[in-house]
């Protein structure tokens, strides 16, 4: 049985975020926790509190053991961009594009 966990508007960019989610398919939770804790990237936290709330998901709602579980999918998705403006000389302007992204969490249950 599947289960999943999303977190929306995380303030990263998705493309600095899948470079962390590429490493998690086929890790159980406590692996890619342990991985997750020593990453060095600030965002590797945020990801470790989606893949935390997977777990107490699919331990809460669905009874299942949550060592028996691998992450099947790990993906982020392109949020909300803010646009801002940065003043320039001469009296112009240039975009500020501040991303967003929407991280997913899927698990099941090993060897399925």
């Amino acid at each position: 049985m599947e289960v999943r966990a999303t977190t929306k508007g995380l303030g990263v960019s998705a493309r600095k975020v899948r470079l962390i989610l590429e490493r998690l398919p086929g890790l159980s939770v406590d692996q890619s926790l342990a991985l997750l804790r020593y990453i060095q990237s600030p965002h590797a936290a945020s990801i470790s509190k989606t893949v935390l709330s997977a777990a107490s998901n699919a331990e809460n709602n669905f009874d299942l053991d949550v060592d028996g579980l691998v992450i099947k999918r790990a993906f982020a998705d392109e949020g909300k961009t803010q646009r801002r403006f940065r003043p320039r000389s001469r009296g112009r302007a240039s975009p500020l594009l501040k991303r967003s992204a929407h991280i997913t969490i899927i698990l099941d249950e090993r060897g399925v």
